[in-house]
């Protein structure tokens, strides 16, 4: 979200999972499993179910680290698409590579079905692994919807540094000038809430838990979301650590909202969705509805059990809201996954190179992203879904996976498993899993923090 050299705990985290079993992983594990941990960083909205650590010990710096995790930021700014991206077809020499790589890595992973995606200079592919309902049979498909959880903190990073450099707000500027009761308020800056160094701490708390695993077709308002985080806050003083926290980007929201006058969808709608023409990418508002065609999605959280995994398709995602909430599709993903790495469509790009720049190093967290040697993106996560987004700025590549579940396999210390989980491999989220083995198949291996 912001450069700070310290936010290497959880580059490329994105959970938004609310879990029992381990409260205070839940939104920093979720995320931070989802991208960092599993991937690269960032991972979802939902509670967190494993993979990072909640901080850093590490104390935090306003300065870029000298080795950053993009080699030449101006030139992934300034980088052409070519006509072939979007257009042709890839070689059928590295599709049968790329397909045998996710049959593989899916086969390992814990969920139903897989939608896959890779875009490269030379052509596009997309395919789908799996089921989309156990109950019936019916196979997944390339054209689902699928709720992307953290994903979500990208676009709302976003609109925050389009805001900025359309002068109507500044990074530096401290959230106390837009939201009241905010602790170390006139300290902590919008920067701060981005990079994930405010000491704000995340709503999922032994007060929040109960009342969303009881009740998970509980509507959440953003304002008893940020009630609950400062209710345990702060955590540390602000720009000290690094702390995966929902409440950091839920608070970016309601500035959003703040500045513009409009509903936040709104915005979205008109400075992201509309102009990147994406029309399978939505924001559900307070509907736990999910646009058809759509999978069903497990989850080992809640009621869920290794037995018996919960159905969490039409739980709330309210809980999420601009941390997490948001809803797409593989294609809608791979144009915003390009235009997220180089700015294009969407930044300046003075803003794009101040973005690229802001990683603390060769693997981080910076404005509402995440990095890990070269591979900027995030995961999203949310009970029952899991998303891994990356862009390669090495080889203008841009890979997305969807799975119908957010339960990890392999070797994991903290986070539930399945009763026939591999646990002689390395823990890994499911999206996060399948991705490392596309991204091996591409030649330049993603390698995530150890997931727990």
């Amino acid at each position: 979200m912001a450069p700070e050299p310290t936010n290497k705990g959880s580059a490329v985290t994105g959970v938004l999972r609310p879990q029992k079993v381990h409260p205070s992983h839940l939104l920093a594990v979720a995320f931070a499993a989802g991208l960092l941990l599993t991937a690269c960083g960032p991972s979802s909205s939902g509670p967190p179910t494993t993979g990072a650590s909640t901080s850093s010990s590490t104390t935090a710096s306003t300065t870029t680290a000298a080795a950053g995790c993009v080699a030449d930021p101006a030139a992934v700014a300034g980088r052409a698409a070519t006509t072939a991206s979007t257009t042709a077809a890839l070689p059928a020499d590295l599709v049968t590579t790329l397909d045998a790589a996710a049959q593989a890595s899916f086969k390992e992973a814990a969920a139903p079905g897989a939608i896959v995606g890779v875009r490269t200079p030379q052509g596009s592919w997309t395919a789908a692994y799996g089921v989309a309902d156990p109950a019936t049979g019916t196979p997944m498909a390339t054209d689902l919807h699928m709720r992307i959880g953290s994903v979500t903190k990208t676009f709302t990073g976003t609109l925050i540094l389009q805001l900025a450099q359309d002068g109507k707000l500044s990074l530096d500027d401290t959230i106390d000038k837009y939201y009241p009761g905010i602790p170390n308020g006139s300290t902590v800056t919008l920067r701060m809430l981005a990079n994930m160094t405010s000491g704000i701490s995340s709503y999922f708390t032994p007060d929040f838990l109960p009342i969303y695993f009881e009740h998970p077709a509980t509507i959440f308002t953003p304002e008893q979301l940020i009630a609950y985080g400062v209710a345990a806050s702060p955590i540390f003083a602000p720009g000290e650590k690094f702390n995966y926290s929902n409440t950091n980007t839920i608070l970016l929201g309601k500035v959003v909202e703040k500045v513009t006058g409009q509903p936040f969808g709104t915005v979205l709608q008109q400075k992201i969705l509309d102009p990147l023409g994406l029309t399978g990418t939505s924001w559900p508002g307070d509907s736990s509805d999910i646009p058809n065609p759509h999978p069903q999605g497990f989850t080992l959280q809640g009621s869920g059990t290794p037995e018996n995994p919960a159905n969490a398709t039409n739980w709330s995602p309210s809980f999420g809201w601009s941390a997490g909430a948001m809803i797409s599709t593989v294609d809608d993903l791979l144009v915003y996954d390009r235009a997220l790495g180089t700015g294009q469509g969407l930044l300046s790009q003075a803003a794009q190179i101040e973005r690229l720049k802001s990683f603390p190093g060769p693997t981080g967290y910076g404005l509402a992203v995440g990095c890990i040697d070269g591979w900027m993106g995030h995961t999203g996560e949310l009970p029952g879904f899991n998303t891994s987004l990356f862009y390669d700025t090495t080889s203008d590549t841009s890979v997305v996976v969807l799975v119908n579940s957010d339960i990890s396999s392999g070797g994991c210390s903290e986070s539930p498993t399945l009763t026939d989980n591999p646990a002689d491999l390395p823990c890994s989220s499911p999206a996060t899993r399948v991705f490392v083995g596309l991204s091996t198949a591409l030649g330049h291996t993603f390698a995530p923090n150890p997931a727990k």
